[in-house]
């Protein structure tokens, strides 16, 4: 058995390489993993534009009635310069005339004469204009090889010309799930069996990780079996996920299943609660398996904290996961402290608050959560207020 943070480490180093990468058009990429960096084709703002709808004109004439000379709209090109007590009326994002230094705001002036006139009614003002390439230069880096590729990035792409995203592609990963008491969710389960939950949580959390999944079903207990379904399934995936048969019981058989089909195991327990007997070894130094526990909540949280780690790690992302330091909002106490706890919490206020939760049976409990923290060896008690480390999820 070993720790936590040795297990992490151990995943990691054990992918020496990135999947290829792929061009699809740039709206498409949304999630998926940047395998190059951007530049921008263009300065941004292309010219000095208006931060707003007001009046653009010379700052030293602010205090003088100003001639109107011309009225820009976003799109039109000037046609007049602004002399001595002039101005044009301007609409935010059009094009600042050639002589003037300023945008005095709409909200601040009056208009005199025949609606051609107007007098600013402060006594200064901030320019109010948006500088050419003081945004981007021309040439400038604006997007990093490795990030994940949210809303924001695809607006960046969108205001460069990159329309065909260079990414990497996705892993395809292979779910099992093991047991002779699993039913599929749509049969209502006879006695002594139970629906297979675990399969369909770890589907959704592969995708959600970016990934390809494959659901390839229930393996009964036999080893027969097991070892036929585990070597076609290392053969078509990148990563494999079973839970269920990981344990000490006489039907859990996969870590010597698992070692025949060829796997080279790295560890087969960490000193974790839920998850301790979590399995993790390599095939060909290009496959990866994971036998997860059949608890759901074990299966989830390790999820959670390796396997979607190695997944983000093979499409070439530079920042793995995030840690919010925050403050515990409720006082949190565990009875055995000999291994590193991660529990369901909500980040509410800027604090942390443990939800209901019994154990690693107990799903249900991570519906009402938004985060996970942890409590390291030899810790029994959190104290309001103190400092602890939280994962979003």
């Amino acid at each position: 058995m070993i720790k936590f943070e040795e297990a992490l480490d151990v995943v990691l180093k054990s992918v020496q390489f990135t999947l290829k990468s792929e061009r699809i058009n740039f709206i498409d990429s949304l999630g998926r993993i940047l395998a190059e960096d951007v530049s921008s084709d263009i300065n941004m703002p292309p010219f000095d534009k208006s931060a707003m709808d007001g009046f653009a004109c010379r700052k030293e004439d602010i205090k003088n009635e100003l001639d109107i000379i011309e009225v820009l709209k976003a799109g039109k090109i000037p046609t007049k310069k602004i002399g001595k007590n002039q101005c044009a009326k301007i609409m935010t994002g059009a094009i600042v005339p050639e002589g003037a230094d300023c945008v005095i705001m709409v909200e601040h002036i009056k208009i005199t004469g025949d609606n051609n006139k107007i007098q600013y009614l402060k006594d200064d003002t901030n320019n109010n204009i948006c500088y050419f390439a003081e945004d981007i230069k021309k040439g400038a880096l604006v997007l990093k090889k490795g990030i994940g590729i949210k809303p924001q990035h695809i607006a960046v792409m969108a205001t460069v010309g990159y329309i065909q995203a260079l990414v990497y592609k996705k892993p395809r990963v292979g779910i099992i799930s093991t047991g002779d008491e699993l039913v599929e969710p749509a049969t209502i389960p006879g006695k002594s069996q139970i629906r297979n939950s675990n399969g369909y949580q770890l589907i959704t959390q592969v995708s959600s990780a970016g990934a390809i999944p494959n659901y390839i079903g229930i393996a009964e207990d036999s080893e027969e079996v097991t070892f036929a379904i585990i070597s076609k399934a290392m053969k078509e995936n990148d990563i494999v996920l079973l839970t269920g048969g990981v344990s000490m019981g006489d039907f859990d058989f996969v870590p010597e299943i698992m070692i025949k089909a060829g796997v080279d195991i790295k560890f087969r327990s960490i000193a974790v609660q839920p998850g301790k007997p979590t399995i993790f070894g390599t095939f060909k130094t290009n496959r990866f398996i994971f036998g997860l526990p059949g608890n759901p909540v074990s299966s989830y949280t390790q999820f959670e904290l390796l396997v979607k780690q190695l997944i983000l790690k093979l499409m070439g992302c530079e920042e793995l996961y995030s840690i919010l330091r925050l403050p515990m909002g409720a006082e949190y106490t565990r009875k055995k402290s000999e291994r590193k706890s991660f529990i369901p919490v909500n980040i509410s206020d800027g604090k942390v608050y443990p939800v209901e939760y019994h154990g690693s049976a107990h799903i249900h409990s991570y519906v009402g959560a938004n985060g996970i923290t942890s409590i390291d060896i030899g810790t029994e008690k959190l104290e309001i207020g103190e400092l602890v480390d939280v994962r979003q999820i």
